[in-house]
């Protein structure tokens, strides 16, 4: 058996995942001084950063308990291996005309090369998720990693893509699931192996035919289903994927969606509208999305109070709000409905950060652009569901715009393979945008 390696951690892998610590098995690890550095400019504030960084420094403060890290570190916990504070150290003088700026990167950089040379026996590897680091690192030969403990493969991700299974089925199959008194039929007369539940299917007639018939293993009766056509609030699934979409929202025994997709696909809207459609069986309707900010920059820099300042970030919700409500005269009992839902507060569009804290129990979430999630941000906003809550998750796996996330390792794609499977889950790729013909012609071309 191997030595264990020695890995330098970076503050990114830290505030992306505190408990990254406990996830490199009996390896050892070092925290540069930089490191704590940052992670101490996060500690103030109610964001997930601020959650994560003080997550860690109480970690870290129980591993000490009262004592020094000294030489060879301290132990992380049964099975694990060490940790260590590192001070800060210079580049080697080869490499310093590179690196001439005084920043968190390099001082963090040289310190993991400085643990590389000064252990030569042993493998070392600087582990971070910002890339243009990594960059750095295999610029001089530095062995760096990425962060993969919540990545998901590739094959797992196209896999998602093409959930809904189509397939030719018989004539006198189809007749009875479409026609038959109760719209079902035994799967083993279509399949040889018993699918998970909610599978959704795409049938395809023998011949004569070229509409598909949509349909879902049903796993409470152990039945294929037919998924009908249906209405949410004015709005009509224009493609197969939208009507399963509709009829997982609208769908009890389904507590937990996800929904993704490219632009213009419908994915908000169609939730919003099976929400507004089923209101009368909860107690509220949340809408919200996490508050992406570019370039490192705080709110506190957009004018206005707090309301004014998150009005950017909450105005693609109301505009799919919009587009339902103006399908409706102003004086229509439907319009007037959602006016009054919205004084009344049963209708809630708020930013995510807000519902930290709250317990949500028999309503209606939906949160909007769920790829620029963590796992651990996921995990953290399911677990506050409370009894006959649904909750409802939409996005676009290639349209992050958090810089330490992507396709593989964002909450919403870490969901659906989390989840694949249980009864209570069901995920949708919406494969067609519906906004326009320049929308969609866009989104393949550009």
């Amino acid at each position: 058996m191997g030595k264990p390696k020695i890995f330098v951690l970076d503050t990114n892998v830290i505030l992306h995942d505190y408990k990254a610590i406990t996830k490199f098995r009996d390896n050892n690890l070092v925290i540069p001084v930089a490191v704590i550095e940052e992670v101490d400019k996060f500690k103030k504030g109610t964001d997930t950063l601020s959650y994560n960084a003080r997550g860690f420094m109480r970690d870290l403060d129980r591993i000490t308990n009262n004592k020094n890290f000294g030489e060879g570190g301290l132990p992380i916990g049964r099975g694990l291996g060490w940790i260590k504070i590192e001070p800060n150290h210079p580049f080697a003088p080869e490499y310093a005309e590179f690196f001439t700026d005084d920043i968190p990167d390099h001082r963090i950089l040289a310190t993991a090369m400085w643990v590389r040379d000064t252990n030569p026996d042993v493998f070392v590897a600087l582990v971070s998720k910002d890339i243009n680091l990594r960059m750095k690192a295999k610029a001089i030969g530095m062995a760096v990693q990425d962060y993969l403990t919540d990545k998901v493969n590739d094959e797992r991700i196209e896999e998602a893509q093409r959930e809904v299974q189509t397939m030719t089925a018989g004539s006198d199959v189809l007749q009875r699931l479409c026609f038959g008194p109760d719209t079902s039929v035994e799967w083993e007369r279509i399949l040889k192996k018993k699918p998970c539940p909610n599978q959704m299917f795409k049938f395809r007639w023998e011949k004569g035919n070229d509409d598909f018939v949509c349909a879902r293993y049903d796993a409470d009766r152990d039945r294929i289903v037919l998924v009908k056509a249906k209405q949410a609030y004015g709005i009509r699934p224009r493609n197969d994927e939208q009507k399963l979409a509709l009829d997982a929202l609208m769908n009890p025994r389904v507590s937990l969606v996800s929904l993704t997709g490219g632009a213009g696909t419908g994915k908000t809207l169609l939730a919003l509208a099976a929400a507004l459609e089923q209101e009368e069986n909860y107690e509220q309707i949340f809408l919200s999305r996490p508050t992406v900010i570019l370039g490192n920059q705080d709110l506190g820099f957009l004018p206005g109070d707090q309301k004014q300042k998150m009005s950017p970030f909450l105005q693609p919700l109301m505009d799919n709000l919009n587009v339902i409500k103006h399908q409706f005269r102003p004086t229509s009992r439907e319009a007037q409905r959602i006016d009054a839902m919205l004084t009344k507060e049963k209708l809630i569009i708020e930013p995510l950060a807000y519902i930290r804290g709250r317990s949500l129990g028999k309503c209606y979430f939906i949160i909007d652009e769920a790829q620029n999630l963590t796992p651990h941000e996921m995990k953290t906003i399911i677990t506050r569901a409370g009894e006959g809550t649904k909750m409802v998750f939409t996005g676009d796996i290639f349209q992050i715009d958090q810089p330490y996330l992507d396709q593989w390792s964002n909450g919403l794609t870490h969901l659906g393979e989390k989840m694949y499977g249980q009864e209570i889950f069901q995920h949708v790729f919406l494969r067609k945008g519906e906004r326009s013909e320049l929308s969609e012609l866009a989104a393949k071309l550009l």
